[in-house]
């Protein structure tokens, strides 16, 4: 028997935040960078890896994308 792996946030909940797969990974990613940046600028080490902080800031709200007016 398969074993199911559950994803914990959802991707769907994440993808509904932020629009679209595209939009998500980018503002994950450009987060996470800036997450491991300031952690080796400041020597620290983090308890958790760079992308699940990122995601769980989409998740709870503290990350989201800004809009443009174009």
């Amino acid at each position: 028997m398969e074993s199911v792996m559950m994803l914990y946030p959802p991707m769907a909940a994440l993808v509904d935040k932020v629009g679209s797969n595209y939009l998500l990974v980018n503002l994950v990613a450009r987060r996470a960078r800036e997450i491991a940046g300031k952690a080796e600028e400041n020597e620290e080490i983090l308890d958790k890896k760079p992308v699940s902080i990122a995601i769980d800031e989409v998740y709870s709200g503290k990350l989201t994308l800004e809009k443009d007016d174009d």
